[in-house]
Formats: C-alpha cells, structure tokens, sequence
C-alpha cells in the first residue's frame, strides 16, 4: 500500500539521506508530486532501501557534486584575485610613470635654475673684472717701483673682495653689497658713471661683514 510523504519521511523510511531521496526523484526510482512547493513522495509500506546501495551509488555522488562545487568556488575566488593584481600593478606602473616625468621636469626646472645662475655671476665676475682690472695693472707696476710702505688711501676692488671672501662672502654678495654701497652713496665707495670706474677708501669694513 503507497502512502505520501514529506522528503524527511520518506529518508527516515528508507534509511538513506535526504540527498538520496532527491537523487531517486531526479532518475524516477520514486514517484513524487509538489503540493504547496513541497515535494511529496509515494512510498510503499514494503519498499526498503538496503543500507549497501546507499553508501555505494548515492551518498559517494552527492559528495562528488558537492567536491566539484567547492572546486568551482576556489578557481572563480582565484580567479577574481588575479584580476584584481592585475588591475593594481597596472595602475602602479602608471603612477610609477607618472612619478618618474615628474622627477625628470623638477630635474631640469632645476639645471635651468643653476644655468641662470652660473650666467649671472659669470656676467658679474666680468664686470667687477672690467672695474678693477686697471687698478691691477697699476698696482703691479708701483710693486715694481721701490716706494715707502704708507698707507694707501684706497684699496683695491682684489683687496676689498679678498677681505670679503675671508669672511665668508660668496662673488654674488659681494657684488650685492658693493651695489647697494653706492645706491645708498656710501663715502666709502666712489663711482664713476662716465668711466664706469670704482674707488674704495681703506677704511673699516666690518659693518659689511
């Protein structure tokens, strides 16, 4: 005599899991209906599933399905992780690109900088050169002449620049301050515009340094 009854019963009935009874649905070795969404199945008072086939057919490829499921799982989980380096290193070596055209323009914004600035004090190195060659010159040829050691009563740019350097002072701030000197008409600089010529009085310094 058949009777219906819910997918748990009819497990307990049997003796076999649950998988095993969906499994006997699927190949039609138990008939079955849907009532509501819930799966019924026609069981015989007399039908028993030996525990034998139980373990041998059913329960091993519910396993199996389920192992192959797991794998699945692993390779897609994988799989989106390699994406996801892949996606990151390359958005590395574009910020490693990036990086390095930045360092390369600071580099030459910087040698541009040093360049204009080698011109400038080259340019001032010749025109202090222009003011105080002659007095070079002058001063060679009274060394050659034997004379009384007085004091002068005025230096030279060499003298006033090698006073300067002794204390420090770079090319650059040394034509500064000889600059701002006769801007602000110092006595102790006298400048000639018309034949662009520098005298300096000896005289103390120190408020330079």
């Amino acid at each position: 005599m058949e009777r219906l009854v819910t997918t748990a019963q009819a497990a307990e009935i049997l003796g076999i899991s649950l998988q095993g009874v969906h499994y006997r649905i699927k190949k039609n070795q138990l008939k079955s209906i849907k009532k509501s969404g819930k799966t019924y199945v026609y069981i015989n008072d007399t039908q028993k599933i030996s525990p034998t086939a139980t373990n041998s057919e059913e329960e091993p490829k519910v396993e199996m399905i389920t192992f192959k499921e797991t794998i699945k799982e692993v390779v897609k989980a994988k799989d989106e992780q390699i994406l996801l380096l892949k996606k990151s290193i390359k958005w590395m070596r574009k910020q490693h690109g990036s990086e390095i055209l930045r360092l390369e323009n600071n580099q030459k914004r910087i040698i541009g900088v040093f360049n204009r600035e080698i011109e400038l004090l080259q340019s001032a190195f010749n025109e202090m050169r222009s003011i105080y060659k002659p007095q070079l010159i002058s001063q060679q040829e009274n060394k050659e002449k034997p004379q009384e050691k007085t004091k002068e009563k005025f230096i030279s740019i060499v003298d006033f620049t090698l006073y300067l350097k002794r204390h420090n002072k770079s090319e650059r701030e040394i034509k500064l301050i000889i600059m701002k000197a006769i801007e602000r008409k110092d006595s102790r600089f006298i400048f000639n515009k018309k034949d662009r010529k520098l005298l300096i009085l000896n005289e103390d310094f120190s408020d330079l340094i």
